[in-house]
């Protein structure tokens, strides 16, 4: 089962993602993380890339797909595989369906966690981390002991800059313009699964796994 996951930030895409691996026992795969990796393996693929991001600039779609096809020729992926964070945009899904067509797979479900914008921020605008430990937590639903301190060091509890409403807003702009015109993609195949992301968390997984399985 070749799923593709999508949800802007602040959705608990990464908290489903982890509930569908075990349900599942395919591999999530992060183009963060495997981004990452192939820069550390230092894979040509992943010195191309450093050399853009050491540059600020985006890493061009074809490396990105490149680095992406390495990682699901990977016997773990045999299976299936939860696609988190690719594709962003239209050009990257059609490279990728390029690639899983040369692969002979395709795409079964692409799952979409919807949350409304105002739900979105008072999640995300919610956030706190230690200066000193870098421990998280939320005012709302894992706030500290004290007030502004943290439980594990007693250090200082501070809102990160993209934790600010400001940066949170102009983040889910750019997700809607990019994940729009992909939705409406991914619709047209009729393989889009849309899931209200409100709600508790096992709530939520439910409903991703009636849209798979039903």
């Amino acid at each position: 089962m070749d799923v593709v996951l999508l949800g802007p930030p602040g959705s608990g895409k990464g908290t489903q993602a982890k509930k569908m691996v075990q349900r599942y026992h395919i591999p999530q795969i992060s183009t963060g993380d495997i981004l990452r990796g192939a820069v550390k393996e230092q894979t040509p693929l992943g010195v191309e890339a450093k050399g853009y991001m050491d540059q600020g600039q985006l890493v061009p779609d074809e490396v990105v797909v490149g680095i992406v096809r390495e990682r699901l020729k990977g016997s773990d992926c045999n299976g299936g595989f939860i696609l988190d964070g690719f594709p962003r945009t239209v050009p990257q899904a059609e490279a990728l369906d390029s690639t899983l067509q040369e692969m002979k797979r395709a795409i079964n479900h692409v799952v979409s966690i919807e949350v409304p914008n105002e739900e979105l921020i008072r999640r995300l605008t919610g956030r706190r981390t230690c200066r000193s430990c870098g421990a998280m937590y939320h005012l709302m639903f894992d706030p500290p002991q004290k007030d502004g301190i943290c439980d594990t060091c007693g250090g200082e509890l501070y809102q990160r800059d993209d934790d600010q409403e400001e940066t949170i807003r102009a983040r889910l702009e750019v997700y809607e313009e990019q994940t729009a015109p992909l939705i409406a993609y991914y619709q047209g195949k009729g393989l889009l699964r849309a899931i209200d992301g409100l709600g508790e968390i096992e709530e939520i997984f439910q409903k991703i796994v009636r849209a798979i399985e039903e």
